[in-house]
């Protein structure tokens, strides 16, 4: 299992950054282009909810389209909201959006929990590249976040 933890602090306040994050439809808004990014589900004009399914296909690797499939099982308004994958390119993904209101905005904390694919050949590619292409994700969200909101 790996895990990943990032922060940010967000210069806004807790209403602006929820309604912007618990809405499906803003993803693509902060996922790299390179990852063909493309909510599929009728329901992404929908604000999050507990049980709440969304498919969407991505291309992270070769240019190889795939489905994935995530339930957003546990929601607390304005602190929180986890998503699990339910089909998809991980044997496992668990993903913890938190947020803390501080003196300077917001601190956005992201706990992401994965098992790769394929066994022993799973791990070998999170060591020689998955890991350091979530990153690269959660690198480029940070960007456009801080674009949209500290400026």
């Amino acid at each position: 299992m790996e895990q990943i933890i990032r922060e940010q602090i967000v210069k806004t306040n807790i209403d602006d950054l929820w309604s912007f994050i618990s809405s499906p439809k803003n993803l693509g808004k902060i996922t790299p282009n390179y990852m063909q990014f493309n909510i599929v589900s009728k329901n992404k004009d929908e604000v999050m909810y507990p049980g709440m399914i969304i498919e969407y296909r991505v291309t992270p690797l070769l240019k190889i389209p795939l489905k994935w499939i995530t339930e957003i099982t546990h929601v607390k308004e304005k602190e929180f909201f986890v998503d699990e994958q339910r089909v998809g390119p991980y044997k496992m993904w668990h993903h913890e959006h938190i947020f803390e209101i501080k003196e300077n905005g917001i601190l956005m904390r992201d706990i992401i929990t994965y098992i790769p694919p394929f066994g022993l050949l799973g791990k070998l590619a999170n060591y020689l590249f998955i890991k350091n292409k979530v990153n690269q994700i959660f690198d480029y969200r940070n960007k456009i976040i801080n674009e949209i909101f500290n400026n």
